[in-house]
């Protein structure tokens, strides 16, 4: 195949990071402000349990401490229509507060991408600097700029023939290219942006949508209104910041992510074993901005958990994978605590069908974990029916309520 070679700029690109989103017309409140300077977390409340998702941050204060864990707090958002215009838009900007560090504006990025066979190379230049990274791309058969394919973008690799057997197509980053899973502030996304105060899983995300973007420009046998994004581990904690971060991603997926992805700061101790808020910002305190890092000690203060960030995907699709084990990413309290949290919100917002959870058996990143969750992904991508039920949690069994107590209080909706 000869090389095609194609460039746009950034505020070109339909279903940017941070677009807002649609509201009814009926909506006509207006938002809480969010607080300036955003508070400390000597200023913010102690919450053990999994703090609502519903309650503005600026209500979020150590005057109403038994009323917020309960979700009896007149300030609650209150309809699926204030969400999406207010409640969702601050958790946002929370998150890259407390959490990933501030994302890129790709209004003021231009990316150039060349196609030569199954490798397309990429160049992103803003500010006059220029970062460079490839992928790789793996067609279904059949596929044609007539027939489109789906696709799922993966870092670290994931199994692939599954998936282009069921008629995906897979594309592959490096991500150390993008970013090197270290401190060393080098790869394309730091050429650009280095000096900012932003985690390694803001700068994978990054690498993700400019994946994309590089996609859609010089691949026409990829469907870009279907695009799921996955990886293991680590790289799954990159896969969710990407899903959270760019709305044109149609499903998240991912696996065996463990804190700072789908694993809680709260109710570490429920695999015997795990992650938390102190060694992974100990052992890896470059994935996330330092903010977080002013939180180790005091993680039942932070304004969120991984509940939260799952949500704020809402109501686009995503499946959790994990495994029963693999305690050290506390797959037990993702599945018990996270995953039920997250879910009823997605429920509220009239959504639970796209959000999904396989519990399996084995191991950290264990690659049936895949195929475990590809009919889930299926439905998404095709709208196919699938007997798997993902909802349940295994041998975990019943959802642990005693750690959302607030969501026997949500609003009608």
């Amino acid at each position: 195949m000869r090389a095609t070679t194609c460039f746009l700029a950034g505020a070109a690109v339909a279903g940017s990071a941070l677009a807002t989103p649609l509201v009814g017309s009926r909506q006509a409140e207006t938002c809480a402000p969010i607080p300036s300077p955003f508070p400390t977390w000597q200023q913010l409340p102690t919450q053990s349990s999994l703090p609502d998702p519903l309650l503005p941050l600026k209500y979020t204060t150590t005057d109403n401490v038994k009323d917020i864990l309960v979700g009896k707090d007149s300030n609650r958002i209150q309809t699926p229509e204030l969400w999406y215009k207010c409640r969702q838009p601050e958790i946002m900007q929370l998150l890259q507060e407390y959490q990933y560090g501030y994302y890129p504006d790709h209004s003021q990025e231009k990316v150039e991408a060349i196609r030569s066979g199954n490798t397309v190379n990429m160049a992103v230049t803003a500010g006059g600097k220029t970062g460079k990274f490839k992928a790789t791309i793996s067609l279904p058969s059949g596929a044609s700029a007539s027939k489109k394919a789906p696709v799922v973008i993966n870092i670290g690799g994931m199994q692939n023939q599954p998936y282009l057997i069921a008629g995906i197509a897979i594309a592959q980053f490096d991500y150390t290219s993008v970013a090197p899973d270290s401190n060393s502030k080098t790869g394309a996304f730091w050429d650009i942006y280095k000096g900012r105060d932003i985690g390694v899983l803001t700068a994978w995300a990054w690498g993700f949508h400019r994946t994309l973007d590089a996609l859609n420009m010089t691949v026409p046998e990829i469907d870009a209104s279907r695009v799921g994004v996955t990886g293991c581990s680590r790289l799954g904690k990159g896969a969710l910041a990407a899903g959270l971060f760019d709305k044109r991603i149609t499903v998240t997926m991912p696996m065996s992510s463990g804190v700072q992805g789908v694993g809680p700061y709260r109710y570490i101790g429920l695999s015997g074993q795990g992650e938390n808020l102190e060694n992974s910002k100990s052992g890896a305190g470059w994935w996330t901005n330092s903010k977080l890092g002013t939180f180790v000690n005091h993680a039942p203060n932070l304004p969120y958990d991984a509940h939260t960030i799952a949500a704020a995907i809402a109501p686009r699709a995503l499946i959790i994978d994990q495994g029963t084990g693999d305690a050290y990413t506390d797959s037990k309290a993702t599945a018990m605590v996270v995953y039920p949290a997250a879910k009823a919100i997605y429920d509220w917002l009239g959504v639970g069908d796209k959000m999904g959870i396989s519990v399996r058996g084995g191991g950290h990143c264990d690659m049936s974990g895949f195929s475990s969750v590809l009919p889930f992904v299926q439905k998404v991508f095709f709208g196919t029916r699938t007997t798997k039920d993902h909802n349940n949690l295994g041998g975990y069994g019943s959802p642990m309520s005693t750690a959302f107590p607030w969501s026997t209080a949500l609003p009608r909706s």
